[in-house]
């Protein structure tokens, strides 16, 4: 169960926006008691406490008593204004809770095992979806955390709320079975399995179109040359040439010698 805060308050007077200037001049922070069927009750608080109790994590799933002059409120805090400006608070809502009242709060997660991922080792990064949980849970029973570990995780691997053990008595607000977090790849390889699947695409797209306009593949067009080579006889070179030389001393066109007059 987390820890109670306590929280000393002082009445106020009035209601309205210029009460409420009128205690933040003051040094002090208003604030409101509502719920349990009672009228509201105005207070204010002191904002060196209010800053310590909200630097804790978990802040909203944290009952705090609220010290009204003696009496204790046991309170949820509901609702934190801050300054957009300054970044501190400047109005607070605590809606008081009764034992066996249950309510939803948001839960923190807390990851441990790190060290002994398979995946992170490998240099997988934790990619973590949901940073804290809603949970259905009594007030008196209401976690300061839900641990999840990592053990044995390797890249790829994710972590649905089906597999978190949660605490007696509590109940996720969303039915389905949701990812809470996951082991992602290095974004090395990411790029590489990203580049590798658009070039097997852009290869399969190459062959469809290829196909598609009755172009042979690469392999058929490099081999068409060679067929064509070995379909032409060898000897042909040879033989052209030997029927364009004319026969040692014969007379062009083929006309037979004339021996010279006076000679037998």
């Amino acid at each position: 169960m987390a820890e109670i805060v306590t929280l000393r308050a002082e009445a106020r007077n009035r209601a309205g926006k210029g009460a409420a200037r009128a205690a933040r001049r003051s040094g002090r922070v208003p604030a409101v008691l509502y719920g349990e069927g009672k009228p509201a009750t105005m207070i204010s608080l002191d904002p060196r406490e209010l800053g310590r109790a909200l630097q804790k994590p978990g802040f909203f799933a944290r009952l705090v008593n609220v010290d009204l002059g003696g009496e204790m409120h046991r309170t949820l805090p509901r609702d934190v204004q801050v300054d957009p400006i300054k970044d501190q608070p400047i109005h607070v809502d605590f809606l008081r809770v009764n034992a066996g009242t249950k309510v939803t709060v948001a839960v923190p997660v807390h990851f441990t095992g790190q060290e002994s991922s398979p995946g992170i080792r490998r240099g997988g990064m934790l990619n973590i979806v949901r940073h804290e949980i809603d949970l259905v849970c009594p007030v008196e029973a209401i976690p300061d955390h839900i641990g999840i570990s990592l053990d044995g995780l390797e890249i790829g691997d994710s972590i649905h709320i089906s597999a978190v053990q949660l605490p007696a008595g509590t109940r996720p607000t969303i039915a389905r079975n949701f990812t809470v977090a996951s082991i992602a790849a290095p974004t090395a390889v990411r790029e590489e399995q990203a580049a590798a699947a658009a070039a097997a695409a852009a290869a399969v797209a190459a062959a469809e179109a290829a196909a598609a306009a009755g172009v042979p593949a690469e392999g058929e067009a490099a081999a068409a040359p060679g067929a064509a080579a070995a379909a032409a006889p060898t000897a042909a070179p040879g033989a052209a040439a030997s029927a364009a030389k004319p026969a040692a001393g014969a007379p062009a066109g083929g006309a037979p010698a004339r021996q010279p007059a006076g000679k037998t």
